[in-house]
């Protein structure tokens, strides 16, 4: 069996930089990693949706898996390994285990549409195989086949099946899987960071999010507000994100938060083909909106020091 991994709280999506020669940009995906810790996240995911991983060879998976690592100090590094051949999985995850990953996220099998049998032996052959706690991940509008509740219960079931992260924007099918695995060691994770506080209301734990990517410290203390049951004050900073939500997903994700993180000077907006540089016609609205997240904080720190 696994060692347990607490999938409570915020664990930031991560990018993955490219320099002008489309190669991986370690240095700045190590200073990002160590920026995200120093906010307060719970833990990081690099190579996933958001990292770009369907244009990244194995061996730049393991590599980028690597790096966040070595850049760390004390939170838990979760790769995405998924792939829509098992065996591409499996070996993807072998080697993330290997390169000291704390546990695995894996997209559901996409294009070729398996059946809920399917993804049911596609999970299990993984977790029987690789002794790291491991997170289903549920994200229809990518792979063209939605997990049903029935599937992730049973798969609950597995000791190295840890969690689901919930990417199907349907609350009442998300709160019935937290609801039937209330008895096992499993975890509901929002993976929309639109539906992250009404996801906790119903069960989930926490956010595998991009918004927390720009926003790691106002994303941090949404969730935490929303687990100590403190939902007002989760509402006020999920409508403060609102604006930043909806911007990061005017186009393909991770598409426009790439662009906020050139904008905030995080690191570079460079794509690899085929996703390309946000339109034109979008880039001042997010300019905007992050502009208007920074003015907000900045006239909270000086209402403190005022305080003082």
């Amino acid at each position: 069996m696994s060692s347990p991994i607490d999938l409570s709280g915020v664990f930031p999506a991560m990018c993955t930089p490219f320099d002008d020669d489309q190669r991986i940009d370690f240095e700045t995906l190590q200073t990002d990693a160590q920026r995200l810790e120093a906010a307060g996240v719970d833990g990081l995911v690099p190579v996933g949706s958001t990292g770009e991983s369907a244009t990244l060879s194995h061996d730049e998976h393991v590599q980028v898996v690597e790096a966040v690592i070595e850049a760390v100090d004390d939170v838990p590094v979760i790769a995405g390994t998924g792939s829509n051949n098992t065996r591409e999985a499996l070996e993807l995850s072998e080697r993330a285990a290997d390169a000291g990953a704390d546990g695995l996220l894996l997209i559901s099998p996409y294009y070729n549409k398996p059946e809920q049998r399917g993804l049911i032996e596609h999970y299990r052959t993984i977790a029987d195989a690789v002794d790291l706690p491991q997170i289903v991940y549920n994200v229809p509008s990518r792979t063209g086949r939605n997990i049903e509740p029935d599937t992730a219960v049973e798969l609950a079931s597995h000791e190295n099946i840890a969690g689901f992260k919930a990417a199907s924007g349907d609350l009442g099918q998300i709160g019935e899987i937290a609801e039937r695995t209330t008895d096992e060691d499993f975890a509901v994770v929002s993976g929309d960071d639109a539906l992250t506080v009404p996801t906790i209301s119903v069960g989930g734990t926490g956010t595998i999010s991009v918004a927390a990517n720009i926003e790691p410290e106002r994303t941090c203390a949404m969730v935490g507000a929303a687990l100590d049951g403190d939902y007002e004050r989760a509402r006020n900073l999920h409508h403060e994100l609102g604006p930043l939500f909806r911007g990061l997903f005017v186009e393909t994700n991770p598409i426009p938060v790439k662009e906020a993180m050139q904008i905030r000077g995080y690191g570079p907006a460079r794509m690899r083909s085929p996703l390309s540089r946000l339109a034109n016609e979008y880039r001042e609205d997010l300019e905007a909106v992050l502009a208007d997240l920074e003015r907000d904080t900045t006239e909270v720190a000086d209402a403190a020091e005022r305080d003082r």
